[in-house]
């Protein structure tokens, strides 16, 4: 969420820049400015009303004293008034505040100097890549007509249990799911991210903090007995950590990271780039988060982005890294690139990883703020978070860029996880 400071001081910049997200802010900005006048009209009628209060207050007491009963109860008789119409006060306050809250949480984050101008995937632009490109042979198999032969993923039986998009994975199969999420783990550990196993439902207040909602309350699955949301990613869990949290600088950055199902209901989805596990409503992913001092985030964004392509580059797969113009972007990022591995056997590029900077956008929504030394007053703190990894398309990457008429080979990283060489 922006703070009232930066739009109030940068209305036409705000307006600007958010345009290149195709949002446009005029109205809703101006709304807000509205709102905050308002907000600022009847703060100070209540602490003038108050002060008041507190006057006669004191008068009641020194009138009865004096033997003065008369002015000492029309005195009471004003307090009380007083007291009424605060309560009036405070009642609009509470109502302006709301209203000029929910205006807020509609406004998206604003994009970072960088982001190319744009509508769709179309114009990301293509930062560096790597990686070759395997040669298949004849008859090579797309991953859904592998997963069948190899009776390593059921789509059909996932559909049965549950219905489409949650698949069933089996045998080795199953393990490599295993070994994908032991492997990414043990990569950010070592690079000093701490694990967690955080809850994989939250609650309204840690959705609204993070910014799934009210942007993304369609996509949600939602509990509605216990107004609990299935977490779309453990990005939610994980930063909500810190909500209404202060740290101390010297305690930054902290580095989490953390396995969980994810779940998204990805309406609207169909049609080819859909099949298999090109998208899914349940899949696992590893997430790393950061907290970060705002005069480094983006040098943990840089470090975020080496950290994920090592990874790519260990098991051996070809990729691309992007850097998503406005009209590609989230909601709630300033920055943010993604990493996509090449699918042979589909002859197209999909997407594993999103790599971002929220800058103080979340920080703001949850409170999350910290305190240099000898600091009176707190500062927002900067969030990041990025897929490392999303497991679905990088196993169907694995799957058929690995595939030989022999069997599907496991990359030489992977092989002390999977406990074995070959899917055959």
């Amino acid at each position: 969420m922006l703070t009232l400071k930066v739009i109030r001081e940068n209305k036409d910049e705000v307006i600007k820049r958010l345009a290149k997200k195709h949002f446009d802010a005029t109205v809703i900005i101006g709304k807000i400015i509205e709102l905050d006048d308002r907000r600022k009209s009847i703060q100070y009628q209540l602490d003038t009303n108050l002060s008041e209060q507190n006057t006669i207050a004191k008068q009641v007491g020194k009138l009865f004293a004096e033997g003065k009963s008369v002015e000492a109860n029309a005195a009471k008789s004003k307090a009380a008034e007083l007291k009424e119409k605060s309560k009036e006060f405070s009642q609009e306050l509470s109502d302006v505040e709301a209203e000029q809250k929910q205006l807020l949480f509609q406004v998206p984050n604003l994009p970072h100097d960088s982001v190319p101008e744009g509508t769709g995937a179309s114009d990301n632009v293509v930062v560096r890549q790597g990686g070759d490109i395997p040669p298949l042979f004849d008859g090579a198999l797309p991953h859904w007509d592998l997963a069948s032969k190899y009776d390593i993923i059921d789509f059909e039986l996932g559909v049965k249990i549950t219905g489409s998009g949650f698949p069933v994975y089996k045998g080795k199969g199953a393990r490599l799911q295993r070994a994908l999420i032991n492997f990414f783990l043990d990569c950010n550990t070592a690079a000093g991210y701490q694990e967690i196993e955080p809850p994989h439902m939250v609650n309204e207040d840690s959705a609204y903090g993070t910014g799934q909602l009210p942007d993304k309350d369609g996509q949600m699955y939602h509990i509605g007995v216990d107004n609990f949301y299935m977490i779309p990613t453990a990005e939610v869990p994980v930063t909500n950590i810190f909500r209404d949290v202060i740290l101390h600088a010297s305690k930054l950055p902290l580095k989490l990271t953390a396995y969980t199902p994810c779940f998204r209901r990805e309406a609207g989805s169909y049609g080819k780039d859909v099949r298999g596990l090109n998208r899914l409503h349940q899949f696992d992913k590893v997430e790393i988060v950061q907290v970060q001092h705002p005069d480094l985030s983006y040098q943990s964004l840089n470090d975020m982005v080496l950290h994920v392509e090592g990874i790519v580059k260990k098991l051996n797969l070809p990729y691309r890294i992007l850097r998503l113009c406005g009209g590609d972007m989230s909601f709630t990022s300033a920055l943010t690139y993604d990493f996509e591995v090449y699918s042979a056997a589909q002859h197209k590029w999909l997407e594993v990883s999103s790599v971002s900077n929220f800058e103080s956008f979340q920080a703001n929504r949850m409170m999350l703020r910290f305190k240099e030394e000898g600091d009176k007053k707190a500062q927002l703190a900067h969030t990041l978070n990025g897929s490392s990894l999303a497991l679905p398309r990088i196993v169907a990457a694995l799957l058929e860029n690995n595939q030989t008429p022999e069997g599907i080979k496991m990359p030489e990283v992977l092989k002390p996880y999977c406990g074995f060489d070959v899917i055959d």
